[in-house]
């Protein structure tokens, strides 16, 4: 890979890298957060029901982030877009970090958490569509499932970083130091690192990124709706694939911390070990399955790695309630992890390219989204609920399987209707291949 071409791979990812760092961080630190901010809370299931409900506010603005940030891509170019989102991502992080806690100021401290929250999901609305479109359109041709999975990459940094983070702090910090002051510290962290972050995509991307005039000289939601319902099939089955890849990385990974400690009982340092574990292993098989993925048929890579994905779930589940421990933990999360890691290698690249029109790029923001805020947003709290309600430890089982098979449906069409549109039918903005290469 090229010098140049590297530098459209890192303005690329990085934003995206700091939205999923933000929004892990939140859901590691859940259990800790929750007691801080409401009344007279003792940590238990009705305070980690509300903290996962305030996690899941963050997902409610989120298709209208994809269609404003969208529209705005359409318009001036997506190195634009994403600029911007993260100076909206800037504000919303510095709402939670300096947020009064119900102790300082009452309710107060959750108006700041909700408000920051909101603005998170408003500008990761935008982010991930605008950045994989220009990530893709810039690789080169036989290469864009390899570009692809470094989005995914990115993520996955932004895991470990963040449950690297959540492991020093609890670690470093006694449990009345962490609820005085420690748990802003991630959060400050991101807001430092942010500015560095602008600044490195400024540079990489640059923003000579011509609008898209050609392309929408507005943003007619008629045509945004005419596009959608035109390859219906096709928005459908990457709202199945995006709400995988929700209930995978907030449930199976994001949620891990919460799950161990709370329903398992396991001690919280080791859980927070554990998500590192998977994460790392992910990292090195995602580039590998991308760089497979564009020599032979990704979307049967990704239709295969789902099927697995799906057989595997109650199986681990049931070994790892039957007689918790850290071990029992470790293998259930690298055992799911593998399949994940090939299913996410190929899901960027995908995505995009199943999308035709003239508004592709706001057509993804908003399938992504709409699956995002339903099946993402309500992951955490519909697990805890299943557990609250059911008392069976397996209880994240149940969803997990139901989202998941959803998935493999949406990629089995897929693999059925390769034939209809082959890989030479994709035609990237030559703006954004300029500028990539």
């Amino acid at each position: 890979m090229r010098i140049s071409n590297w530098k459209a791979v890192v303005g690329s990812i990085c934003g995206n890298a700091m939205e999923w760092y933000d929004f892990m961080v939140f859901s590691y630190m859940v259990s800790l957060i929750g007691p801080l901010f409401f009344s007279g809370a003792d940590v238990g299931a009705h305070v980690i029901l509300l903290s996962t409900a305030l996690f899941g506010v963050g997902f409610v603005t989120r298709p209208l982030g994809g269609i404003v940030l969208g529209g705005y891509a359409d318009r001036h170019g997506t190195a634009a877009a994403m600029v911007l989102g993260m100076g909206i991502m800037a504000l919303s992080i510095a709402l939670i970090a300096f947020a009064p806690t119900y102790a300082q100021a009452g309710s107060v401290g959750v108006c700041f958490l909700v408000a920051g929250r909101l603005l998170q999901g408003f500008s990761a609305g935008g982010e991930f569509a605008t950045s994989t479109t220009y990530l893709i359109e810039a690789a080169p041709p036989g290469r864009r499932a390899f570009y692809g999975s470094w989005q995914m990459m990115g993520q996955l940094f932004a895991q470990i970083l963040g449950g690297t983070v959540g492991y020093v702090i609890t670690s470093a910090f006694t449990p009345g130091q962490i609820a005085g002051y420690a748990w802003r510290i991630p959060f400050l962290i991101g807001l430092f690192i942010l500015p560095a972050v602008l600044i490195m995509r400024r540079r990489t991307m640059g923003q000579g990124q011509a609008a898209r005039h050609h392309v929408a000289a507005r943003l007619p939601l008629a045509g945004i709706m005419r596009d959608m319902a035109a390859q219906w099939r096709a928005v459908l089955s990457v709202m199945g694939l995006v709400s995988s890849t929700s209930v995978s990385l907030y449930v199976l990974f994001g949620y891990t911390v919460t799950y161990a400690t709370q329903t398992l009982h396991l001690p919280m340092k080791g859980a927070y070990l554990v998500q590192l574990s998977a994460a790392l292993g992910m990292m090195l098989i995602v580039p590998a399955s991308g760089w497979l993925a564009d020599r032979i048929s990704a979307r049967r890579m990704l239709f295969w790695a789902l099927f697995v994905y799906f057989l595997e779930i109650w199986p681990l589940y049931a070994w790892l309630v039957a007689r918790p421990s850290l071990l029992r933990l470790v293998v259930m999360q690298v055992g799911l992890a593998i399949p994940t890691a090939v299913f996410l290698a190929t899901y960027c690249t995908i995505i995009v390219t199943v999308l035709t029109g003239r508004h592709r790029v706001t057509t993804l923001a908003t399938a992504h989204n709409i699956a995002v805020m339903v099946v993402g947003g309500l992951s955490q709290f519909v697990v805890t609920w299943l557990l609250h309600v059911t008392g069976a430890a397996i209880a994240p089982a149940f969803f997990v399987s139901v989202v998941i098979a959803m998935g493999t449906v949406s990629a089995l069409y897929l693999v059925r209707s390769e034939h209809k549109a082959p890989r030479s039918s994709f035609v990237p903005d030559p703006l954004a291949v300029r500028n990539g290469k």
